[in-house]
């Protein structure tokens, strides 16, 4: 579509409005309402211009193949200056006052040349509403366009604001116009981004001093990969805003990417090497030579005494892509041991495992853009509104928007609400569930018989095991009603754009690879993989580098892109380029180096930025077995419980303080850049380990990150075509990426599967019983997993003021089973399982089922992972952390 801007030709899509061709021509306009991000309202009418003569708002009128458009020196100019005036003459003198920079109107006074001299206005008195630690409300700024209430609705899906009062007297209101802590608000921030004249700040850029730098990065939270604009002055972060251009999050974020950052400057930042030379005594301060040299001859001394067997290294799924890839190489080269891995064997080692078996790769099919495409959401084992909220954020507008929803999860979750079929299936009976959906799809004829044909193997065998699973059988091993199974059935069968996301309450099972496995079936009857047009299947990571701690061939039986150990011209190939052999045998997993350890078999135990004291299951046999270690090393920011029992502790910078990679969950590799630098005498991961292997005598070869990147493509060929370089000059690519002259399959196997023959391989897998089951004894069923304000064991976001959010740990309990306990919300249960025992306080809600319970493990206060079973995954050795046989009783009686 083509439009002459004051004399100057430009082209813009279809569908484009007059403000966008403005753009484009390098014209300036104001307009105060509007936001890209949301739909045009066309209310402050500052940005009237002439269109063929007439007079319209730029921001509402489309463009029309050759409009013709006037922005200067025109009677619509004069009667937009007119409106900004009055505009300004309602508003205090510190309304303009603000830094140019910060404001938008003030932006907008100086374009149409509206005087910002003091004494033209008044103040109104309407009061600020200060009570959130990140949101002010400063009504008397508010000029009522409206801009955060379409963002709380358009972007959020919160519905947290709206417009009261009439006239002048209108102001923006959180929830029915209480104190804003007390609304709806997911504190999110998309209001505070928007607002174009101050009325809603953060506390960072309410500091009249300038910004001195911003640095573009990505968030070191979940897995979502939020691309955020770090701001700061001086040497602090001042701010964190989302990108506007951000590729996945496109200028969204939450609460904890856009205001947890407080945590750079906790008073108990570890500054300093921590050592101790007897257990039984404290910690003490000393020099960085002296603690690496301490861990280079220690991890030397029990190598050479115990066999390179006796050492095992957890890797961060925290940490980038670049440190995960030396310390693989340091345990491999240095160490001489393929006991490695991270965390993703608590979490997606049964997405790995399944994907791969059914798919060819341990990785998402499709990118977070095809949520946007789908017809059809199946939503299984996540609550990404508070896991992942800029996704969850993502699916509430595609279901507002018009696609079907379809929730299969023991809680009701802010999603379930929003569902058009909610499937709350008793904890552990996902396979069950999943084949039931997969009979109806067979039965009903709602499979894609050619693409199964052409590109599958296994249908015969499955559509045999399926018979045994109609709705009436399942409905009694899931407990729950037969209707909403057809109903799931019904519409994932009939959508065209079908997609799958899933989370922890698919993986971390007894049969968690099962539950993958025979949910991606759904996915393949419909042809919704490897398809044009197809939407496909995408695992929710937790972490933020949990995809690229494993990408980076932190495990014990593959080594950088999932190559396995076992292969010999894959282990010839790094043998050569590191100069130095691969041991050939597997190595220990997390679990079985907790058990060898108690065993004596494990003698040294070196954990990069995973608190395991904490977040591992069945706390008690995680801290014997660290106990029966001779030496415990460990990196982290803070005095961790892991910490607090090492023999040597480094401090470690954090995501906002280093440079690399971090991989996303759909396979995007992305720029992390350092926006201040570590406080002194802090190191990144990655020196700390470059320092340890110089101490044994060894040069790993990689001088900066950078350099470990090149040498991970040169021998990893699904990433031969990313550095660090390109990275910057084009922005993220996703993996498979063997060519440097081609962009990355953002959407995969859309000529053949990964599989050696080329096919997807159906999973016929049968529903077996959890690990762990209630009893007489154990009455109840905890299932643990996350809030929205903390992360993880809360190391970081416990530091912020999120703890004025989410101050402690609640346990929640379905209402019929607190009356028949006699508690309330507030009161205090001791919660037993056949390890240990936590109070909790209890909040009363019908979010979980009857014989229910759920919490969190963000809090030390409440180390629920000391109740959590030892029970794993058959294939992965991932742990049941959502089962864990309780009972529940109130303190005191």
């Amino acid at each position: 579509m083509r439009a002459i801007v004051d004399g100057t030709n430009v082209e813009v899509p279809d569908g484009a409005h007059l403000l966008a061709a403005i753009r484009a021509a390098g014209a300036r306009v104001p307009a105060l309402c509007h936001d890209d991000r949301v739909s045009p309202r066309g209310s402050c009418r500052v940005c009237l211009v002439l269109a063929d003569g007439d007079i319209v708002a730029a921001c509402t009128t489309p463009v029309h193949d050759g409009v013709v458009i006037e922005t200067e020196g025109t009677i619509a100019s004069s009667i937009a200056r007119g409106a900004l005036e009055l505009i300004v003459s309602e508003l205090p003198d510190r309304a303009l006052q603000i830094p140019v920079d910060r404001s938008e109107l003030v932006q907008a006074c100086d374009l149409l040349g509206v005087s910002r001299k003091p004494g033209n206005a008044v103040e109104r008195g309407r009061g600020v509403d200060d009570s959130h630690p990140y949101i002010r409300l400063d009504r008397d700024l508010c000029i009522a366009c409206g801009r955060c209430v379409s963002m709380c609705a358009e972007v959020q899906g919160t519905f947290a604001l709206e417009l009261s009062g009439r006239g002048f007297d209108t102001v923006v209101s959180a929830g029915d116009g209480g104190a804003w802590i007390d609304s709806p608000c997911v504190s999110c921030g998309s209001c505070v981004d928007s607002c174009p004249t101050g009325a809603l700040t953060e506390p960072g850029l309410r500091d009249p001093r300038p910004i001195t730098g911003t640095t573009s990065t990505t968030c070191g939270y979940c897995g979502v990969g939020c691309t955020l604009n770090v701001q700061t002055r001086g040497a602090e972060v001042a701010a964190i805003t989302p990108a506007l251009d951000g590729p996945v999050n496109r200028g969204h974020a939450c609460v904890k990417g856009r205001f947890a950052h407080g945590f750079l400057r906790a008073d108990d930042r570890l500054d300093t090497p921590l050592t101790r030379s007897d257990r039984s005594g404290p910690l003490r301060r000393t020099t960085w030579a002296e603690a690496i040299g301490y861990a280079a001859d220690e991890l030397a001394r029990i190598r050479d005494r115990h066999g390179a067997q006796s050492i095992g290294v957890i890797c961060s799924a925290r940490a980038t892509n670049e440190e995960n890839y030396l310390a693989q190489k340091f345990a491999r080269v240095v160490l001489g041991t393929n006991n490695i891995d991270n965390c993703s064997r608590l979490c997606h080692a049964p997405s790995a495992a399944g994907l791969t078996r059914s798919l060819g790769f341990a990785g998402g099919t499709n990118t977070m853009d095809d949520i946007d495409r789908a017809d059809c959401i199946l939503l299984a084992g996540a609550n990404p509104t508070e896991a992942h909220p800029v996704v969850g954020a993502r699916i509430t507008q595609r279901v507002l928007a018009g696609a079907k929803l379809i929730v299969i999860d023991p809680r009701r979750t802010g999603l379930a609400d929003l569902a058009d079929v909610h499937i709350q299936a008793r904890p552990g009976s996902n396979v069950a569930v999943f084949n039931a959906l997969a009979h109806l799809l067979i039965t009903h004829g709602c499979i894609d018989r050619d693409f199964l044909a052409e590109r599958t193997t296994g249908l015969t065998e499955l559509t045999e095991l399926v018979k045994d699973y109609h709705p009436g059988r399942v409905a009694d091993i899931a407990d729950v009603p037969q209707n909403p199974l057809r109903e799931a059935g019904r519409l994932f069968g009939e959508a065209q754009r079908p997609i799958i996301v899933y989370g922890l309450g698919v993986t971390e099972h007894m049969h968690g690879t099962d539950g993958v496995r025979t949910l991606v079936n759904l996915a393949l009857l419909r042809g919704a993989i490897g398809t044009d047009g197809c939407c496909g299947v995408l695992p929710l990571r937790g972490q933020n580098n949990v995809q690229g701690a494993s990408d980076m061939g932190a495990l014990p039986d593959l080594l950088p892109g999932y190559q396995p150990l076992t292969n010999d011209a894959a282990r010839n190939r790094f043998s050569d380029v590191w100069n130095s052999p691969v041991p050939p045998h597997p190595g220990l997993r997390i679990p079985q180096m907790f058990d060898a350890a108690c065993a004596g078999e494990l003698r040294a135990l070196y954990v990069i930025g995973e608190d395991v004291a904490a977040s591992d299951p069945n706390t008690e046999h995680v801290r014997k077995a660290l106990a029966s270690c001779e030496l415990l090393i460990c990196h982290d920011l803070f005095p961790s419980e892991t910490a607090r029992v090492a023999d040597i502790v480094f401090p470690a910078a954090s995501f906002l303080e280093k440079d690399g990679t971090f991989v996303n969950f759909d396979r995007r590799f992305q720029r992390v850049r350092p926006a201040v630098a570590p406080p002194a005498g802090v190191r990144t991961d990655f020196d700390i380990i470059a320092g340890v292997a110089r101490a044994m005598g060894a040069d790993l070869g990689c001088v900066t990150p950078s350099d470990a990147m090149d040498e991970c493509a040169r021998v990893a060929p699904m990433f031969a075509g990313i550095s660090h370089r390109r990275l910057d000059l084009a922005g993220p690519l996703h993996w498979p990426c063997p060519d440097r002259g081609k962009p990355g399959q953002a959407v995969l196997y859309l000529e053949r599967f990964a599989t050696g023959d080329g096919r997807a391989h159906l999973a016929a897998r049968p529903y077996l019983p959890p690990g762990e089951a209630p009893d007489a004894d154990y009455p109840f069923v905890l299932v643990t997993g996350r809030r929205l304000t903390h992360y993880n064991t809360g190391s970081m976001t416990r530091r912020t003021p999120d703890i004025d959010l989410t101050p402690r740990e609640s346990l929640d309990l379905h209402p019929h089973d607190a009356a028949a306990m006699g508690v309330q919300t507030g009161g205090t249960v001791e919660v037993r399982s056949r390890r240990g025992t936590v109070c909790l306080t209890v909040t009363v809600t019908d979010d979980t089922a009857p014989g229910t319970a759920f919490c969190d493990f963000h809090f030390p206060h409440a180390p629920v992972n000391t109740l959590t079973s030892a029970r794993t995954d058959e294939d992965t050795g991932c742990p049941e952390y959502k089962i864990t046989a309780v009972a529940i009783r109130p303190v005191g009686r």
